[in-house]
């Protein structure tokens, strides 16, 4: 298993995997408006300029992806999407150890996750994150987490 750096040549691909991925956060929260799902392929085309994609790769097969983007200091992690059979085997946990150090001179690391979504608020609470805020996005009201990183 490896982690790269995507580029706009990947974008099909991370589509189909994060529509694939989501769809149990949809049902969970019966809202199937959520943006990975709506999003089309020029708005996820147009995301390579703004954030650092990554894919983890085995083989040459795409098992996950994620985004990061620096903001006023904090590293926001999003859109990290791992294929349903893949879920507990790891893969969601070492990409997101990749997008935490994407930019070394991020003081913090922020994501969000829907209110159910059980499996991924307990593996980021394992992981030190905390919650510090809720929101309502489109039906879905979701919780924020953040987690301070070591100054070096």
């Amino acid at each position: 298993m490896e982690i790269f750096h995507a580029t706009i040549e990947d974008a099909e691909s991370l589509l189909e995997l994060q529509r694939v991925a989501y769809q149990s956060e949809a049902e969970l929260h019966n809202d199937f408006d959520i943006p990975p799902l709506t999003q089309t392929l020029d708005e996820l085309k147009a995301d390579f300029e703004k954030k650092t994609i990554l894919k983890v790769v085995d083989n040459g097969k795409l098992l996950a992806s994620g985004q990061a983007r620096l903001e006023a200091g904090s590293c926001h992690i999003g859109r990290m999407a791992v294929w349903p059979e893949l879920h507990g085997k790891g893969v969601g946990s070492k990409l997101l150890s990749s997008l935490e150090t994407v930019f070394p001179e991020a003081k913090r690391v922020e994501l969000f996750t829907g209110e159910f979504s059980a499996s991924n608020l307990a593996m980021y609470k394992r992981r030190g994150y905390s919650e510090f805020k809720t929101a309502k996005l489109g039906k879905t009201r979701v919780v924020f987490l953040e987690r301070n990183l070591k100054s070096s």
